[in-house]
């Protein structure tokens, strides 16, 4: 029996490239396109038994691909305290305060996306801030970029940190004159000590749950694909668990196996190994229609916010914090990685970072070759200098670039950290663009809003979604709808690997596409402002409404 065949028509299609021409309709057989163009054609590659759909001059494009997610924590933090228009220390500690109260039983508070800028000058987070309004359970507060995290004495205490406790490579516990700790973990003494403890709280029932808000809350905004950033064991377990359950997944996710710099280099060659065979062993049993384990991602460096991006030259307070992975290390791993055709994921927002994450690229192909399906990529680049954007292009390295980053509501500590013209010489996409580098735009969700549409406003305007009333972050680097199109679609596509089955309306692509209710092509931008998708279909598919 054929697939039901359904033509879409009356619609303003964005295939996908960005030089393609709008068209007005399409065809579905199944869960492939089978036809775009003018309404005849479409029509007869359909067949006379075709269904049809009048979308009424709505704008269409092909699904959005998350160019960068953190899905369990995504799923987590829709339900924890909100704290990114948090204004103030006292505003955090009249949520903390009013979440307490509300939940009388809760064993521990969690928040997320508090901003550095609430802090007086050379003031910074401490446990005694928490205590004053939650002292009986553990508060644990994620920064709005995931790169450190502001807890209570309790939760000191519950991650078993003490004076005593080391330092991890690559990161810091804060700590005051007589050695305590102060509350403020950064980089990988956030991610073992917090994070390992919320995992280890966390049952199986609730990452389950969190994996479906997220896959929900995408869904909602557009995506029909994910770049999972911070893929570990629950990660796999849950994903698993999932595909066990449904034999498929509510969209395609690509996972990079997220790395952690042990100072040892044969400890991060046996990993490397390990995450190859985990690989394989989920290749084999589900397949790559749903989850592929592309890469492993590398934290090369730290942030700009909490002057722990790796820099060429020093912050505004002398601060010159090296990298998190030494090229001593890095270089080697990511040859056994490129080696094992793992794809890198190289995080690297300051220019000494994405030097070094250069130098990797080189140093794989250098050693094992040119490889057509290397695809390297960079992760947000958020200060870059000219010479590593040529160097990319000559590479063929990915941007992998996150529009919300810099919104401008959220640049003031930003700017004033770097304290001179690096402060308003970020972001540069229009350079990347010049140099003919490709770009993928995601959201780097949780760090940020996840929504698609809010994402692509500003990327068309640099204007602010949080404060409407900001001033553009230098509106020279904005791309034209089509560019940011492509670079949402097809840019991330590429990126995954999936160029030859998602990111474009095209005859044999799987049929993932979004109805929109604003036409950014024509319209005002500020439409796109809170807008959901009309409709999100995967593979042929509507996805279900939200509840």
């Amino acid at each position: 029996m054929s697939a039901p065949t359904t033509v879409y028509r009356n619609a303003v299609v964005f295939t996908g490239p960005a030089e393609t021409a709008p068209q007005e309709s399409f065809a579905v057989a199944g869960d492939r396109f089978i036809a775009v163009g003018d309404l005849d054609a479409v029509r007869a590659a359909a067949g006379a038994e075709a269904r049809e759909i009048d979308l009424a001059g709505a704008f269409v494009t092909p699904g959005i691909t998350e160019g960068h997610a953190h899905m369990l924590m995504l799923g987590e933090a829709l339900g924890k305290v909100q704290l990114r228009d948090a204004d103030s220390v006292a505003e955090v500690q009249r949520r903390l305060a009013a979440a307490r109260e509300a939940n009388p039983d809760a064993q521990r508070i969690t928040g997320v996306s508090w901003r550095f800028d609430i802090f007086g000058p050379g003031e910074r987070p401490t446990a005694a801030m928490l205590d004053a309004v939650v002292s009986d359970v553990p508060v644990v507060l994620d920064a709005n970029d995931l790169h450190s995290v502001w807890v209570n004495t309790a939760a000191l205490e519950a991650m078993g940190i003490t004076r005593d406790t080391p330092d991890p490579v690559g990161g810091e516990i804060v700590r005051d004159a007589n050695g305590d700790a102060t509350g403020f973990l950064l980089e990988t003494a956030a991610v073992k000590h917090a994070w390992s403890y919320l995992e280890s709280v966390a049952t199986d029932e609730d990452r389950d749950r969190f994996l479906a808000n997220a896959f929900s809350a995408y869904l909602e905004t557009g995506v029909t694909g994910a770049t999972e950033m911070s893929f570990g064991y629950a990660e796999l377990s849950t994903y698993s668990r999932l595909l066990d359950r449904d034999g498929r997944l509510p969209f395609p996710v690509n996972a990079h196996w997220l790395l952690t710099a042990s100072g040892d280099l044969d400890t991060d060659l046996a990993e490397i190994a390990e995450v190859a065979r985990i690989r394989d062993e989920v290749a084999a049993k589900y397949g790559d229609q749903w989850l592929r384990i592309s890469g492993v991602k590398f934290i090369l460096d730290g942030v700009i916010d909490a002057c722990t991006a790796a820099m060429r030259a020093p912050y505004a307070n002398g601060a010159l914090p090296g990298p998190i992975w030494e090229r001593e290390f890095a270089l080697p791993v990511a040859v056994a990685a490129d080696a094992a055709g793992l794809q890198f994921a190289l995080h690297a927002i300051g220019d000494e970072a994405s030097t070094i994450a250069l130098d990797m690229v080189a140093e794989a192909e250098r050693v094992n070759g040119p490889r057509p399906e290397r695809r390297a990529r960079v992760e947000h680049l958020e200060y870059v200098a000219d010479d590593t954007i040529a160097r990319m292009a000559e590479l063929g390295v990915t941007a992998s670039m996150q529009p919300v980053h810099c919104d401008p509501a959220v640049l003031d500590n930003w700017q004033a950290v770097l304290g001179d013209e690096r402060a308003v010489t970020g972001f540069p996409w229009h350079k990347f663009r010049e140099a003919g580098v490709r770009l993928a735009l995601g959201t780097d969700a949780p760090t940020a809003p996840h929504e698609a549409a809010d994402n692509l406003f500003i990327a068309l305007t640099a204007q602010s979604v949080l404060e409407r009333d900001r001033a553009p972050y230098q509106p020279e680097r904005v791309f034209t709808p089509p560019q940011a199109l492509e670079a949402f679609t097809v840019g991330t596509a590429y990126a995954t690997g999936r160029d030859d089955e998602l990111g474009s309306i095209a005859p044999g692509f799987r049929a993932s596409f979004v109805v929109w209710a604003a036409n950014p092509l024509v319209e005002n931008p500020e439409l796109l402002l809170g807008a959901s998708a009309v409709l999100t279909v995967v593979d042929g598919e509507p996805a279900p409404a939200a509840p």
